[in-house]
């Protein structure tokens, strides 16, 4: 056997017996973020592959221990820019755990109903972008159509676009706009009505049927192994969803509406299809919130705090069931005012981690197709 060497290239070939290493990213448009692989490849097949992250980092773990129980939220929000009630969500579950705090029925109502509408919004950003990535521009702008109905009502009743902070410790920052409930309901209803589209345009598409189609295939032996969660494990047939075996918030009430995706495939065309159908049932779980809260009479969406608001000195973890997988934090507090430490465990830096596993052995041209299915966030990887 002719023995081989390895070659940094950058632009042409190499010899027969060397392989090229070849660096994607750090700017590469189809990263989501500020990722970089270095793969390298025998001819057009990838032997081995390695994500390089935090070119992102900010430090945010770190910063939470210099930040008191009311300032970390907007830390946390951050990390997954297209979750940010989610990840708000998991802090103040947290800290509320910490403190065995009972939070207003209303507010546990109102926290579910936003945070489905969060998953679809992070839903149809992938749900658009991943046909982009593939050479298909018609489904974005039916994705960012979509998403702007949905974004009118968060921004209505947060103030913000991205970065909602409206979850408070103790239940929410304010009770909801005159009317509210009724925009919000018929910007659901039409949003059902629509996503028909995607059926049509991508998944009727025998073009993106053949890119995803047995590509990416990922075992659940690898799923388990790294940590995979969210759409991407379900895909795989590990059919696991926190919100129906580990209930929080109101999901222990939506059992009968709760409908855990999977697929057996585990290719890229499974998690797609898997994030599609999640998107439907989280707009069902929408309505049966706005049900909820419609029987429910007037009451507080909040406890009242001390000034300086102080955890009592212990530990504990709490996880939610994000939109792109489980999101956890362990908190250990010392009795102050800030956390002594607080660990975030976040989906996107588990998933990618699979792709060590994935990409050898596969075409380049199938890279994009694999590395879009991921579906992660690099702020959610770096923190």
């Amino acid at each position: 056997m002719t023995p081989t060497t390895e070659t940094m290239v950058g632009i042409g070939g190499a010899a027969e017996s060397t392989d090229m290493v070849l660096n994607i990213g750090p700017q590469h448009p189809s990263t989501h973020g500020v990722l970089r692989l270095r793969l390298v490849l025998d001819g057009e097949r990838i032997q081995h592959a390695e994500p390089v992250i935090g070119y992102m980092h900010r430090g945010a773990e770190k910063l939470f221990e210099a930040r008191d129980y009311r300032q970390i939220i907007m830390l946390a929000n951050r990390h997954d820019w297209l979750s940010a009630f989610s990840n708000e969500l998991g802090v103040v579950l947290a800290v509320e755990r910490m403190l065995g705090m009972e939070v207003p029925e209303r507010a546990v109502w109102m926290r579910t109903l936003l945070a489905e509408l969060n998953r679809v919004l992070n839903h149809l950003m992938f749900l658009g972008s991943y046909p982009l990535e593939l050479g298909g521009i018609t489904p974005i702008f039916y994705a960012f159509t979509e998403r702007e109905e949905l974004q009118h009502v968060m921004e209505e009743i947060s103030g913000g676009r991205m970065h909602y902070m409206f979850n408070r410790v103790g239940g929410l920052k304010e009770d909801l706009p005159a009317g509210w409930t009724s925009r919000a309901r018929a910007s659901v209803a039409a949003l059902r009505s629509r996503l028909g589209v995607y059926d049509d345009l991508v998944l009727g598409n025998e073009i993106f049927r053949g890119r995803t189609r047995g590509v990416g295939a990922l075992a659940p032996e690898t799923v388990h192994a790294y940590g995979v969660s969210g759409p991407i494990a379900r895909a795989s047939g590990v059919d696991f969803d926190l919100r129906r075996d580990e209930p929080y918030l109101a999901y222990g009430e939506l059992q009968d509406t709760l409908k855990v995706v999977t697929r057996q495939e585990g290719d890229c065309l499974a998690r797609f299809e898997c994030l599609l159908e999640q998107t439907h049932n989280s707009l069902d779980l929408a309505d049966a919130c706005l049900d909820r809260l419609a029987e429910l009479p007037p009451g507080p969406i909040n406890q009242r705090l001390p000034k300086v608001l102080k955890a009592p000195e212990g530990h504990t973890y709490a996880w939610t069931e994000n939109p792109l997988g489980i999101n956890g934090y362990y908190l250990v507090s010392k009795g102050e005012k800030t956390p002594y430490r607080l660990k975030l465990r976040s989906a996107s830096f588990n998933n990618i981690q699979a792709l060590t596993e994935l990409l050898p052995g596969t075409l380049v041209a199938d890279m994009v197709a694999i590395l879009g299915s991921l579906f992660f966030v690099v702020g959610d990887i770096d923190k």
